[in-house]
């Protein structure tokens, strides 16, 4: 019988070698060999790839079954939100974060919780058995029912599996997982994607749901190769400082659900525990108003929040003046102070410009245009704002007010926290009036700003 091998390809030309070396024999690149398997043609090793996307076969679209995919809760509300609604059976769920942010904390509680009604299973490739049970009865979960297994090879997890057949799976974590297949250490590009390839394989054949661990490098991002988030059906990240008592969980991808789904926990001694009311996290509900803050209704997956956007503007002292942001991108607020300076005659070009979004969350859309304009406005001439006022809309670079998504749910969810003024986009402005809120319609931002 044919056995598998190993071989060496070049990331950047693709080409292919027996042995390792520093350079690329064809393009010359350095350190751009990858070590991959050679899987034989035929034989056992052949059927790892078969059934793995279904039975291959001709079908016309309207002969496809859409019979919808069993979904269950995890007992987690938040993480229900964050995977759109529950997992799904034979689904894999890919979770990144800090070191210490709480990402085997919340699979062990999950766990604990689907432990009663399904058979569960967790591997640890990190942490002794002893320091898993020690854990969860730290956090007093009610895991009697909860097997765990010390494993780190991938081969050996899968063999467990297929005889304790369990329906729900945690891997922690991806970088300590390897395969036998290949000879570098586990944690190395090849391991990762050869060892998720895998396990992917097994959750897809087995029908098994599955919980990935990985680790994220020092730019936030996941490490290992980028294949491994598009093998999985959902990649989630943990956000938050591991100083605060806050996290944030947000979906980037879900093929059975929404993206940019955002989960709220707090960190309590008994684990985390979901936030229903998020938007009271974000506000500093100042005892009297200040300048410089305002309150911005940002929309995250389904789930508008209020969030409290403050700015501090001050003189600086050097030829090139600050622009720091804190959950904001940079670039998007040097854009910002162009378009006030060119279309409302604000200049800043000697004033150092602090934004930052309280709480730790961070804001992507571009509903914050307007409110970081007006809290900079703010601060920059002293003008105290009420603490009931809230704003948001996107900004053009021709100075128009352009409206957002869902901005009528906006406004309700800005009422029922008690804001009674707020400054929204004409094309936003409600076809019905709420009670307790006035709405200022703004075309352009200098007639925005005039309402300060």
């Amino acid at each position: 019988m044919a056995k598998n091998k190993t071989s060496y390809h070049c990331r950047s030309c693709g080409g292919i070698t027996s042995k390792w070396s520093g350079q690329c024999a064809d393009c010359g690149e350095w350190n751009t060999l990858e070590e991959t398997v050679r899987v034989a043609p035929a034989g056992k090793n052949a059927e790892r790839f078969q059934g793995y996307a279904g039975n291959a076969s001709i079908t016309s679209i309207e002969q496809v079954d859409l019979t919808e995919e069993t979904r269950f809760g995890t007992g987690l509300s938040e993480l229900d939100r964050a995977l759109g609604g529950g997992v799904v059976t034979g689904s894999v769920v890919l979770i990144g974060g800090d070191p210490g942010i709480g990402k085997s904390t919340l699979l062990l509680q999950c766990m604990a919780s689907l432990s009663a009604d399904y058979s569960t299973l967790y591997v640890t490739g990190e942490e002794s058995l002893q320091q898993v049970t020690l854990r969860a009865r730290r956090l007093g979960l009610p895991a009697k029912n909860l097997r765990l297994l010390t494993e780190t090879c991938v081969e050996s997890i899968t063999r467990h599996a297929m005889t304790d057949k369990p329906q729900v799976m945690v891997i922690d974590s991806i970088q300590t997982v390897y395969t036998q297949l290949l000879q570098s250490a586990p944690g190395s590009v090849a391991q990762v994607r050869e060892s998720a390839a895998h396990l992917v394989r097994f959750a897809k054949q087995h029908n098994v749901a599955m919980f990935v661990v990985g680790h994220v490098t020092k730019e936030g991002a996941l490490a290992g190769p980028r294949v491994l988030e598009h093998m999985v059906d959902t990649v989630l990240y943990f956000e938050g400082d591991t100083n605060s008592r806050y996290r944030v969980i947000r979906a980037i991808k879900n093929r059975f659900g929404a993206v940019n789904e955002l989960g709220v926990f707090v960190m309590e001694e008994t684990g985390l525990k979901g936030v229903k009311n998020p938007s009271a996290l974000f506000l500093s509900r100042h005892d009297d108003p200040v300048a410089g803050s305002v309150i911005m209704v940002t929309r995250e997956g389904s789930r508008p929040l209020l969030v409290e956007a403050q700015a501090l503007v001050t003189g600086s002292h050097s030829s090139y003046p600050r622009r720091v942001t804190v959950g904001l991108e940079q670039n998007r607020l040097n854009m910002l102070l162009a378009v006030l300076q060119r279309h409302a005659a604000i200049t800043m070009h000697d004033q150092d410009v602090f934004i930052n979004i309280v709480g730790g969350v961070r804001i992507s859309e571009t509903a914050a245009d307007l409110p970081v304009l007006v809290a900079a406005m703010s601060s920059y001439k002293d003008i105290v704002l009420e603490n009931t006022l809230a704003v948001f809309g996107e900004v053009g670079l021709s100075g128009e007010v352009r409206p957002v998504a869902n901005g009528q749910e906006r406004l309700i969810e800005a009422a029922k926290h008690g804001i009674t003024r707020a400054i929204v986009p004409y094309a936003n402005r409600p076809r019905n009036k709420i009670e307790g809120l006035e709405v200022i319609a703004a075309k352009r931002l200098s007639d925005a700003l005039e309402h300060l």
